[in-house]
């Protein structure tokens, strides 16, 4: 390096020790040490979002919920099995009280034959006695008919009233109607054939002639 050169580096300095001729190097932009130069955003953290409170809250009000459901089914099931065990006991039990009346019903109904015919048998000796004696049987029949009357008197059997009576369509069937001065109309003037109360119960209407006005 020549003198001249040497004198003159001392006054290209400057005060901060750097050559006055050299331009300065401009630092790139975006670099840390440079606070006001824009920086490219972040890239999003992936990472799994935290379950919130309601949800859990509301997931576990739905199970409660289930659970009693489940309960009150279970005992809907239990409930109604009962009521059908009850319910085949009381068929059980009608069809036995059904079969027991049945049975009890048969055996009244033989029991009243059996005591029906015992107290016929002697009304049937009288008309074979009145048979074998020959002649004149009507004192004979007549009381045979009576005695049979007073049987069937004794089950309940009674004669309906007609001659004499107002026509009552219950208990009287009118055969024939007939022109009567004497009589007032729907009075009973003759009977052809007698009807039937058996305990009160009309069971043969009576065949009757009734009077009719001019």
């Amino acid at each position: 390096m020549s003198s001249e050169e040497n004198k003159r580096a001392p006054d290209d300095v400057g005060e901060d020790g750097t050559p006055q001729d050299e331009e300065p190097v401009e630092e790139a932009q975006g670099s840390p040490e440079d606070p006001g130069t824009p920086q490219a955003p972040d890239a999003p953290e992936i990472f799994d979002a935290p379950v919130s409170e309601p949800l859990v809250a509301e997931s576990s009000i739905v199970e409660e919920e289930l659970a009693v459901l489940s309960e009150e089914l279970e005992s809907a099931r239990q409930e109604r099995d009962q009521y059908l065990d009850a319910l085949r006991r009381l068929k059980a039990e009608f069809e036995n009280s059904r079969k027991r009346q049945e049975r009890e019903r048969e055996r009244m109904l033989s029991m009243a034959t059996e005591r029906l015919v015992q107290e016929l048998l002697p009304v049937l000796d009288n008309l074979d006695r009145a048979l074998e004696a020959g002649g004149d049987i009507r004192e004979g029949v007549l009381a045979t008919r009576n005695q049979l009357a007073d049987v069937l008197g004794n089950e309940g059997l009674l004669p309906v009233a007609s001659d004499g009576q107002p026509f009552d369509p219950n208990v009287h069937e009118a055969v024939m109607g007939r022109l009567s001065e004497e009589h007032e109309e729907g009075i009973i003037l003759q009977t052809f054939q007698r009807g039937y109360l058996l305990n009160g119960k009309p069971i043969r209407p009576a065949k009757v002639v009734v009077a009719k006005q001019v």
